[in-house]
């Protein structure tokens, strides 16, 4: 099997590395060869968070070079419009729909762009999900990163019996319930495709 390159980003505290984890056990129960690579911007004031997972038969190198990517699965709008230069020509975008404003932009020093699904629908394909809408609706706003894992889910080469696998044995205990009934939220979704 090729390479698949999967590049996870959003804002500090979103949960970026846990589902880099959750992917990473995946590929490796799967037996792939799986290498993870992670970028840390200023996670703890909101700055971007990238994770690369990156699995195959033989793995060389763990980063995602621009271009290269599978699958971008953005927790945010903008970490989307951000880093979707690094998506190959026939990938997909599964991008929770939420605005996070960054620093700049919080004290005053910038504009958070106007219509960015709409002008990344223009170059690629686009699956939106409001996962905090969903996430709210589970009473629990921390799994809204498992929703749109689940959305993504559709698009990667795992059963949808080795995802629940993995996340049982990789979330805390206490929150396992509520994450498997996330991942079928986000697994169940059409994925509104913007245009």
């Amino acid at each position: 099997m090729d390479t698949k390159n999967i590049m996870i980003v959003g804002v500090g505290g979103q949960g970026t590395l846990l589902t880099s984890r959750i992917l990473g056990g995946l590929a490796m129960k799967a037996g792939y060869d799986v290498k993870l690579s992670e970028v840390h911007g200023m996670a703890q004031r909101g700055g971007s968070v990238v994770t690369f997972v990156r699995y195959g038969d033989k793995v060389a190198e763990p980063i995602v070079e621009e271009g290269q990517a599978d699958v971008l699965i953005a927790f945010e709008r903008l970490e989307a419009l951000r880093y979707a230069h690094f998506l190959k020509k026939d990938g997909v975008i599964i991008v929770n729909d939420q605005r996070m404003d960054p620093m700049p932009v919080v004290i005053g020093n910038a504009r958070y762009p106007e219509h960015i699904l709409e002008e990344l629908s223009e170059k690629y394909t686009v699956y939106a999900v409001d996962a905090m809408a969903e996430a709210k609706k589970l009473r629990n706003l921390r799994t809204f990163n498992v929703v749109v894992l689940g959305m993504a889910a559709r698009y990667m080469d795992f059963s949808k019996e080795q995802w629940i696998e993995v996340i049982t044995a990789t979330v805390p205990p206490k929150t396992v319930d509520v994450n498997l009934q996330a991942f079928e939220v986000g697994y169940n979704k059409k994925g509104e495709q913007t245009v």
